[in-house]
């Protein structure tokens, strides 16, 4: 089969598609025909060892949606022929830039008839990463407020669905260029993240959650529009350190700050399962911005990194 692997660490060039085995899953992996894989940045950290794979040489990728090609007696409820997705690959298990993966069986759902591979594969490390912050961490409860960072990202913009979805009331930073999108999404105000009087507008809400991917800007922030004992989940940072300048502003209002990885969620076929359901009701969308071949996975996770879009990046073999 044809897979994109990395022999070494380095940049987007060290990306190659080769001629490999296909995976002999064992008895608790199906084997899936990959439709589809979404590129997210962590595949970047792993390809240039800010994050160190389990093993070299590695195929990256976290995110797949595809047809069964075999199923084991241990992967009850699973046959030939159905469409999965699953996410969690790519770390200690090869990944899925390739026409065929292995999916062990607590990582992958069904996926319905009326969602396309695309959005499937789209939908998996990003729609879980909401999911375990703003439900399993921040216990987001309907008709509080709640405010995502970066909401044209991919985990920004999964998360702004999700939250609608509980009923929440949502803010969003983005870009202007992406504020009519959000509102589509389910964003109730959109705030331009560059605007001199951030910090007022969005306080005046007092949001209960906040979903935070960079940290190391805006832990301060979080603290001071915060309400009285609101929640903060953090997903990402730019700069390894972080730490306020105020901290009695966040102890007096004895904020709660949890820091999470998707990769150590306790159980990703659960979640999945959820996430299907919310995308088969078109309660959740997952935007799709473009699409690359194999052989265009360097241009793929160059892109992830370094251009303004909102959503996901996708390959399909």
């Amino acid at each position: 089969m044809r897979a994109v692997r990395y022999h070494d660490h380095g940049g987007p060039e060290v990306l190659s598609v080769e001629e490999t085995d296909r995976p002999e899953p064992d008895g608790h992996e199906l084997l899936v025909r990959v439709e589809a894989a979404s590129v997210n940045p962590v595949d970047t950290y792993f390809r240039e060892g800010s994050y160190e794979p389990y093993e070299l040489p590695m195929t990256p990728g976290s995110d797949v949606a595809g047809v069964v090609e075999a199923a084991g007696e241990g992967t009850p409820g699973f046959e030939e022929g159905d469409r999965v997705f699953a996410t969690g690959l790519g770390r200690d298990h090869q990944g899925t830039y390739a026409e065929y993966a292995a999916v062990p069986i607590d990582r992958v759902a069904h996926l319905p008839e009326s969602v396309a591979f695309d959005a499937g594969a789209a939908a998996g490390l990003v729609s879980v990463t909401a999911w375990r912050a703003l439900l399993d961490h921040a216990g987001l409860e309907p008709a509080e407020t709640c405010l995502i960072h970066g909401g044209s990202g991919g985990v920004g913009h999964a998360a702004v669905g999700l939250a609608a979805a509980t009923s929440a009331e949502v803010l969003a930073t983005a870009s202007p260029d992406y504020h009519d999108r959000l509102a589509d999404l389910g964003a109730d105000a959109v705030f331009d993240y560059a605007r001199d009087d951030l910090e007022e507008s969005v306080a005046e809400y007092e949001p209960a959650v906040i979903l935070d991917h960079r940290l190391d800007e805006y832990l301060d922030f979080d603290a001071s529009v915060a309400e009285r004992r609101a929640r903060v989940v953090g997903i990402g940072n730019t700069q390894p350190a972080a730490g306020w300048e105020n901290v009695p502003a966040a102890r007096a209002k004895e904020i709660d700050f949890q820091l999470m990885s998707m990769f150590n969620t306790p159980d990703f076929a659960a979640v999945l399962e959820r996430i299907a359901r919310l995308l088969a009701n078109d309660d959740l969308t997952v935007e799709i911005d473009r699409s690359y071949g194999l052989e265009d996975a360097d241009e793929a996770q160059r892109a992830v990194m370094e251009e303004s879009f909102l959503g996901k990046i996708v390959i399909e073999p």
